[in-house]
């Protein structure tokens, strides 16, 4: 369900007639009698003396008058359906500043009615929810209030498809929205454990990932949250990126945590380093679900990944390989092309020299030392494009030509 759709509003004819309309669409099915009965209070509250026009108090009475009225979405097709409500945002927003408590308080109303409405037809319940989001002001802390409508039903319905949270523009919304930071924080958490639900733990930890970011590492609800995302990081096969998540302030706060020494092997620790901290700390891997042959097999990765770095443009050997990450040397190739799957190194290996060509490596972490490294490599590169320069040079005939500085 987009959240940009364009929204039709059928609002021709004057306030009285508009009013009348809507009362109309409400009694809609009830009998002649019951239907008198109901209009009866309306045509009462809009008459006035030689046809004058209601004044702004009168006409948010009336407008009162029909809200207390909807009990649900009526009797209608969806295109009538989705007039109606239409029809009332615009009377609300008109007689109503957006931040104003009067159109909080009907706003709240009006969703709790439209998410609690039977039909057979749930998808209108998403189209006048999106048409109220897309009516208010970009600032209005009223979206805020929609979009959250919008994620409970999807999750009650398990439908997160349909509202499909977009995270450039949950971002952007975030930064536009008048609400508190514990709301925006509130809401990152929401979508993430709604997307845990839906069966999709990576899009999860990335709101996660903004959820731990939005708060203040002071706030009781910080260590908690980094606890959380550094299991999920741990946990999930496909992650093997650890140092933005060990930057975060709230990750920095909770250092003194047991499972902030596993993610610090995970950042820069071998395989014999987490072996160590698994043997003393054997209650940690229930508590936050996490499998040990699983976390085995990231640590090798990572640990040949950390030593390929080392090796870029040059052949590892097999036997190095077989001795950093523990495995017999038969299995070096299956971790060797494990590892290249996972796009951790590029890199062609050779059966006849047992040695590993690594022309990519991702390091673990970019600190001092990966700096230095990166800055001998420019140097030789430097070195060897001056003597290549000079061959060609001289191959011409010509003076020797400086390489660029």
């Amino acid at each position: 369900m987009s959240l940009t759709d364009s929204i039709s509003v059928f609002s021709e004819g004057t306030f009285e007639e508009q009013i009348q309309e809507l009362v109309n669409y409400i009694v809609r099915g009830r009998s002649e009698e019951e239907r008198g009965e109901a209009i009866r209070p309306f045509q009462v509250a809009l008459k006035t003396q030689d046809g004058a026009e209601l004044d702004l108090a009168r006409r948010q009475k009336v407008l009162s008058m029909v809200l207390a009225d909807v009990k649900g979405l009526g009797d209608g097709t969806d295109r009538e359906i989705e007039g109606f409500f239409n029809l009332i945002y615009s009377h609300l927003f008109s007689l109503y500043a957006s931040d104003s408590p009067e159109a909080t308080q009907h706003v709240s109303t009006l969703i709790e009615t439209i998410v609690g409405a039977s039909t057979d037809a749930p998808s209108i319940k998403y189209r006048i929810i999106t048409n109220l989001f897309n009516i208010v002001d970009r600032r209005s802390p009223l979206r805020l209030t929609a979009y959250n409508a919008l994620l409970d039903l999807a999750i009650q319905r398990d439908e997160l498809s349909i509202v499909q949270p977009n995270k450039e523009n949950i971002d952007r919304w975030l930064s536009e929205w008048d609400v508190s930071s514990e709301q925006k924080s509130q809401l990152l958490k929401k979508i993430s454990d709604a997307y845990q639900q839906a069966g999709d733990p990576t899009t999860s930890y990335e709101y996660l990932l903004s959820y731990v970011r939005s708060i203040p590492p002071s706030s009781p609800d910080s260590q908690p949250a980094a606890v959380e995302a550094i299991a999920t990081a741990l946990r999930l096969p496909s992650t093997f990126d650890f140092d933005s998540l060990s930057k975060l302030e709230g990750v920095v706060a909770a250092k003194d945590h047991e499972i902030y020494g596993l993610l610090q092997i995970f950042l820069g620790g071998g395989l014999s380093d987490y072996l160590s901290w698994e043997a003393s700390h054997a209650d940690v891997f229930e508590k936050y679900n996490l499998d040990k042959s699983q976390l085995t097999r990231k640590i090798r990765l990572l640990s040949l990944a950390s030593m390929a770095f080392q090796h870029v443009g040059r052949d590892l050997p097999y036997a190095k390989i077989s001795e950093t990450i523990q495995v017999e040397p038969t299995e070096v190739e299956k971790w060797a092309i494990d590892v290249i799957r996972v796009g951790l190194i590029s890199g062609k290996l050779s059966q006849t020299t047992q040695t590993m060509h690594i022309i990519r490596s991702t390091p673990r972490t970019f600190e001092n030392e990966q700096w230095q490294l990166l800055e001998k490599r420019l140097v030789a590169w430097k070195t060897g494009l001056a003597s290549v320069l000079e061959v060609i040079s001289n191959a011409r005939g010509g003076a020797p030509t400086q390489a660029a500085a």
